[in-house]
């Protein structure tokens, strides 16, 4: 059974940083695409980041400079870095990941879940 574990979420004041984690289990990592999404009320799932095997990455425009993934494939864990955080980057955050190593910026191609961290970012 393939379970994606994320943690890290709370509030924050704009400006500041939180690091978002996400663990996997029940998939082997290697050649698995990892993705962090985030969902606003009222809004569609948006792509923030993904990274590779080979650490390859791809970042929204919109975090670009602010935002870091990363990944521990022995540890099987992917991380979100964040800083300079806004009042737009409140969100629900998801953790994605699919099989293969071709960057994807649609929620759609993404086989695996996990159940979200909110994320909110005060004035």
């Amino acid at each position: 059974q393939v379970q994606l574990v994320e943690s890290g979420g709370g509030l924050v004041q704009a400006g500041g940083s939180l690091r978002l984690s996400c663990g996997v289990s029940g998939l082997t990592f290697g050649n698995t695409l990892m993705a962090w999404f985030r969902q606003a009320p009222g809004k569609d799932r948006e792509f923030v980041a993904c990274i590779t095997w080979s650490v390859n990455t791809d970042y929204v425009d919109s975090v670009k400079g602010r935002f870091t993934i990363s990944r521990d494939n022995a540890k099987k864990t992917v991380y979100l870095q964040m800083n300079s955080l806004k009042v737009e980057d409140t969100a629900v955050y998801y953790c994605a990941a699919r099989a293969g190593s071709t960057v994807l910026r649609i929620p759609n191609y993404y086989t695996f879940w996990g159940q979200g961290t909110q994320v909110t970012v005060s004035s």
